[in-house]
């Protein structure tokens, strides 16, 4: 496949919806590119957005700035997948921060490519449980990190520690907006690496948080399994809502 580099992104590889630019790539075409950057030794941003994350974006001009400038967009929600297809520029797939980390562990160990990987969230024992589980089943990889707890002070150390340590992958996990907002200020006084913000994802790979059940992914429910685990999500859902009328007062430019 053609890499599909921000830069050079030919109109059919990606669809614009409210504003947030995605590329049009399945999972293994994301971690191909992913990988490829990691080879080459060079410094990308790669964001996992869902209708939140474009909500966020369409209200913050400096959300908006980043998500344009990112490397690679993927389609993290169903609902963008039903805006994609809604605006006559279907995406693949879902690609997900919580499994498009686990794919890229998976097919570089595939490769016999050893990674180092730092890990940025989360609490302290999550963290740590996380990183447990992720070197058991990846042991080709070295895996580091910090709890995502830390004070605004304490940031400079922390990010000598990733400098040190010269990730392949930096992986965010502090919630959207503010992981793509530290990685955008933050990638470019670091080694070449790919950055990525993935979320709750230490959560779930390390077992602290249980992932929604096959069936619910499989109706495209996770959202819904996910209320009902925490109602305190109610409010950050309403942004569901507001996209979809927001897509239903949209134009179609590509049909």
């Amino acid at each position: 496949m053609k890499l599909l580099l921000a830069s050079e992104a030919l109109a059919e590889h990606v669809v614009d919806v409210l504003g947030v630019r995605f590329h049009r790539v399945t999972s293994n075409e994301a971690v191909e590119s992913i990988l490829h950057w990691i080879s080459e030794k060079s410094r990308r941003m790669v964001i996992t957005a869902g209708p939140e994350f474009v909500m966020q974006a369409k209200e913050n001009p400096e959300m908006m700035r980043i998500s344009r400038s990112a490397d690679l967009v993927t389609a993290d929600g169903v609902g963008v997948v039903w805006a994609a297809a809604r605006m006559g520029r279907p995406v693949p797939e879902r690609v997900t921060g919580v499994d498009l980390g686990l794919d890229i562990f998976a097919e570089a160990m595939r490769r016999h490519t050893s990674l180092r990987v730092y890990l940025l969230g989360a609490s302290p024992e999550s963290l740590q449980a996380c990183m447990a589980t992720l070197q058991q089943r990846f042991p080709l990889h070295q895996f580091q990190g910090h709890h995502g707890y830390y004070q605004n002070q304490d940031w400079p150390q922390i990010l000598k520690e990733i400098e040190s340590f010269q990730p392949h992958l930096w992986l965010v996990g502090l919630g959207q907006p503010r992981q793509e907002m530290l990685i955008y200020k933050n990638l470019a006084h670091l080694p070449p690496c790919v950055a990525l913000g993935i979320g709750g994802s230490i959560d779930v790979w390390g077992g602290t948080i249980q992932r929604a059940p096959h069936v619910f992914r499989r109706l495209n429910l996770e959202w819904l399994y996910r209320l009902l685990k925490e109602p305190k999500r109610l409010r950050r859902q309403m942004a569901l809502p507001r996209f979809a009328w927001q897509m239903l007062r949209q134009q179609r430019p590509y049909s």
